[in-house]
């Protein structure tokens, strides 16, 4: 039996796939990167075409890299960037217009209005989301507005809507299998999470048509079987999830009160809370981590929009670092005595604040501020972020007291220094595993263990490795002195702070 596995993870900035042996060890990698398109200020847009050339591109290099054939692979599992919203012809597969990204905040008047409508309290109840343009929801409304003869279209049934996941199902399927996943409808702002459907109440309010949607499957399931011209065999797709909640199983976060935080372009952190769907009190996500033969398992999610963004400006934006790697050198030089704070609110703020019009700030700044000490404030912004997350989740959802600790995972999650600054401004220990593709390797083991490559839950949390334990050396008054000036600062940048 074919005894590989590949993972696709469709992110923000880049495509990548990952071969896995039957020991879930690294076989091939292949990567790609992919132009971000701004076509307004606080706009962002992805091309459907170039995502696809990029995932097509990405498996080729990994089967590659890892020396053997399609007909080696067992199974495919996919995970995606959420949210991210496409709409396409159902005759031919072409994107109507670009994909509006999960950062985009276009409609965030739209959100205003209905918040003034006294809508957000139904959204909530039946999603668990907050109305904010970060969700599925308003893209696809202002697609279905703006895109001539696009709602009509949709109502006939010659569109499809899909997050990225199922539009990539759809092009790898030949147009076969129009599916998504459980976890990825959750986060579209019309998908009831306690019914497990489509809410029609939802799409009447959005004004959008069902003929355009997806059928929702469990996270391990028969999502279709590729086209054997791309690859060479036809490999059948059996596990799909968004990023956020792959890496949650990737993180081997089963138990109620497990907790991961994922470090890519954004930051979000994810609460099991078992069979309970928990309300946020404290603007936080009631979502849902994964669906399991059948069997819905709830988590609290709490979002930051800009995170290793932060690192990237300063390269690409400022241009005061060549390589992301640079900034842990430089923040471990830094002048102590500089307060600097970086809230990095560039496309707004997340949860929990869900400030869509607030802007990025700088606040401390001497003379003497030079690259350390923005490379430190940017590091710093995101454990801040971090514990603000944390602190809410507290709030609504307690666990029987023991202590918090956080598994880590993406990107950033390499840098000693970020993780051992992460561990000093929580003031609770902080979990590195000894595998980082943590995202990828929850979707493979959604799709080998559905193939029978791989064993279930229980042998997969227990080969969970630990490579490194960060526990939180800052001393307390320090602690709460640097709090304090994230507070103050985050309070200054608010809208109306």
């Amino acid at each position: 039996m074919a005894g590989y596995v590949l993972a696709i993870d469709q992110g923000t900035t880049s495509s990548r796939a990952i071969v896995f042996d039957e020991n879930m060890k690294i076989a091939g990698v292949g990567q790609k990167e992919f132009t971000q398109i701004f076509p307004k200020s606080g706009w962002v847009e992805h091309d459907p075409e170039e995502i696809w050339g990029s995932v097509v591109l990405t498996i080729r290099q990994a089967i590659r890299k890892a020396g053997i054939r399609a007909s080696d692979i067992a199974a495919i599992g996919i995970t995606n960037q959420r949210e991210t919203v496409v709409v396409w012809e159902r005759e031919t597969g072409q994107a109507i217009h670009n994909a509006i990204v999960w950062q985009d905040r276009r409609t965030a008047g739209d959100c205003e209005r209905m918040k003034g409508e006294g809508l957000e309290t139904l959204f909530t109840e039946k999603t668990g989301l907050l109305l904010d343009p970060y969700f599925s929801g308003t893209k696809l409304s202002w697609l279905l507005k703006n895109v001539e003869g696009a709602r009509s279209r949709a109502a006939n049934g010659d569109l499809c809507f899909g997050t990225i996941d199922t539009y990539l199902i759809w092009r790898l399927t030949g147009g076969r299998s129009f599916v998504t996943d459980a976890t990825n409808a959750s986060r579209t702002l019309i998908y009831n999470i306690a019914q497990n459907r489509w809410d029609d109440d939802l799409l009447d309010i959005l004004d959008i048509p069902a003929a355009m949607l997806p059928e929702v499957k469990d996270c391990a399931d028969d999502f279709g079987v590729t086209d054997e011209r791309l690859f060479g065999a036809a490999i059948p797709i059996l596990g799909v999830a968004g990023d956020q909640q792959a890496a949650t199983i990737g993180q081997a976060c089963f138990e109620p009160g497990m907790i991961k935080s994922t470090y890519g372009t954004g930051c979000f952190a994810v609460l099991n809370t078992g069979s309970e769907i928990v309300p946020s009190k404290n603007r936080l996500l009631t979502t849902i981590a994964y669906r399991l033969d059948g069997e819905t398992t709830y988590a609290l999610e709490g979002s930051i929009f800009i995170a290793g963004a932060a690192v990237q400006w300063l390269r690409d934006g400022l241009g005061i670092i060549r390589k992301a790697e640079q900034t842990g050198q430089l923040a471990d030089s830094a002048d102590p005595e500089q307060a600097v704070y970086l809230v990095p609110a560039f496309t707004g703020l997340g949860a929990p604040h869900w400030d869509a019009e607030a802007r990025g700030a700088i606040f401390g700044l001497t003379r003497n501020t030079g690259p350390a000490e923005l490379s430190r404030a940017a590091l710093e912004a995101v454990c801040y972020q971090t514990r603000d997350l944390l602190d809410a989740m507290h709030k609504d959802w307690q666990s029987d007291g023991r202590q918090t600790v956080l598994r880590v995972d993406g990107g950033m999650v390499a840098s000693d220094w970020t993780m051992q600054r992460l561990a000093d401004l929580l003031d609770a220990p902080v979990d590195r595993p000894t595998i980082l593709e943590t995202t990828a390797l929850g979707a493979a083991w959604l799709a080998g263990s559905r193939a029978g490559v791989w064993s279930g839950r229980k042998e997969f949390a227990r080969r969970w490795a630990r490579q490194r334990c960060f526990e939180p050396q800052m001393d307390d008054d320090v602690r709460e002195a640097k709090i304090r000036g994230w507070k103050d600062a985050v309070r200054r940048t608010l809208t109306g702070g």
